[in-house]
């Protein structure tokens, strides 16, 4: 397959890019006349968007973002805590579709026990995560690490410290207060950050924070990566274009893990972002049902649909100015394929041709009504956006 007259991330004037088996095998050379060729008529050209976290495989809605493999969390039913389920996780959307299992840490994902992480590697597992909690006891989580440090396995958490989100749903702030709101401060994401990165400088794991949304947790971000230590973090477009504004009227669609911050921390996730110290933009794709959310605030399940909104609103931050689309590409594919070690992620010559081909321009609202995925739990129900994936190559072959 051969594709022509498309645009590119750098701007740069490049006549085609052809793919074999699987895998790009040239950029820039002349087409042969009798060759398979696909017209992309002026459409931008991208690496598949590889979604790092989300908690269900929703192919409907992936096809729509874009989003070429997803890094399932292993928060299912069951745990993802053995081979067995690992490996038909791992089987679950190919050919058209790749989904890249992470073995739970501990067993049932209760913090206590360790999974068999090395089974789990070998069955398919990218990586290992203590799932929506984190792991309280330090001496539990040191072991984790140390074992993922052996087995060279990322180790992907949660932060937020228990002791001080126990039963909250709000972050600590006069929403909550006007709201009636049980609440915690935006400190117990730093108190996590902190307790996590000295456990990981110790074993000398790769810790990846999921989510870091305050400015003093992505402080400490900056200060670790300086130290050299081996650190990443990542972020979803609720917590880059909402704040804790969101909840009023108790909408419980904007009921998120962690949940939403203050209008300064916003603004500083979007400096991170700007900066580097954010290496990743994942949807945190958990669609919920109707009866799961239509409750009482403090009742309803957190979480939100992201999958079929990650690119569009991911593309305001280009529109505004804080990035180019090539780091945006960065932050959406080639760090979350560096990250988990896939040969994927970015347009090289040998690289797995995932593409995606897009309208940036293309009009469109987000309506919870007709999303294509297994729910529709969107915080951004009704807003206006720009950007549709209009075509999608998995392996050099035209799937969507």
């Amino acid at each position: 397959m051969h594709i022509q007259n498309f645009k590119t991330l750098s701007g740069d004037n490049i006549d085609s890019i052809s793919c074999e088996n699987g895998i790009i095998t040239s950029i820039g050379q002349k087409i042969d006349n009798d060759a398979q060729s696909f017209d992309a008529k002026g459409l931008l050209l991208a690496p598949g968007i590889i979604d790092l976290g989300v908690f269900s495989t929703d192919k409907p809605a992936f096809k729509f973002g874009g989003i070429t493999r997803a890094i399932l969390m292993p928060d299912q039913k069951p745990v993802h805590d053995d081979p067995a389920t690992i490996k038909y996780a791992a089987s679950k959307g190919k050919p058209d579709f790749w989904v890249h299992p992470l073995a739970a840490a501990t067993k049932n994902l209760e913090g206590t026990h360790l999974a068999e992480i090395a089974l789990m590697k070998d069955a398919g597992a990218v990586g290992v995560a203590t799932g929506h909690d984190n792991i309280i006891a330090s001496e539990t989580m040191l072991r984790v690490m140390e074992y993922c440090a052996a087995l060279d396995m990322p180790l992907f958490v949660h932060s937020e410290d228990i002791g001080l989100t126990r039963n909250s749903v709000a972050t600590e702030g006069e929403t909550a207060t006007i709201l009636g709101l049980s609440n915690a401060p935006a400190l117990s994401e730093v108190m996590s950050i902190s307790s996590d990165m000295y456990l990981a400088e110790e074993a000398d794991v790769h810790i990846h924070y999921r989510q870091v949304t305050t400015a003093r947790g992505l402080d400490l971000i900056r200060e670790a990566k300086a130290r050299g230590l081996k650190v990443t973090c990542g972020i979803t477009p609720a917590h880059l274009f909402l704040s804790e504004t969101a909840i009023h009227g108790f909408r419980t669609f904007a009921r998120l893990s962690p949940p939403l911050r203050s209008e300064e921390d916003r603004l500083a996730c979007i400096a991170a972002v700007a900066d580097g110290t954010i290496d990743v933009i994942a949807s945190g794709h958990d669609p919920r049902a109707a009866e799961e959310k239509r409750l009482p605030f403090s009742e309803a399940t957190p979480g939100m649909a992201g999958a079929e909104t990650l690119l569009a609103l991911s593309l305001n931050l280009v529109r505004d100015g804080h990035i180019t689309i090539k780091r945006l590409f960065d932050l959406l594919a080639y760090n979350p394929a560096k990250i988990i070690g896939i040969n994927a992620g970015s347009i090289e010559v040998d690289k797995e041709a995932d593409l995606i081909l897009i309208d940036t321009d293309a009009p469109w609202q987000v309506d919870d009504m007709i999303m294509p995925g297994k729910a529709a739990n969107t915080p951004f129900d009704g807003l206006p956006v720009q950007g549709r994936v209009r075509h999608i190559m998995k392996g050099g072959k035209i799937i969507y």
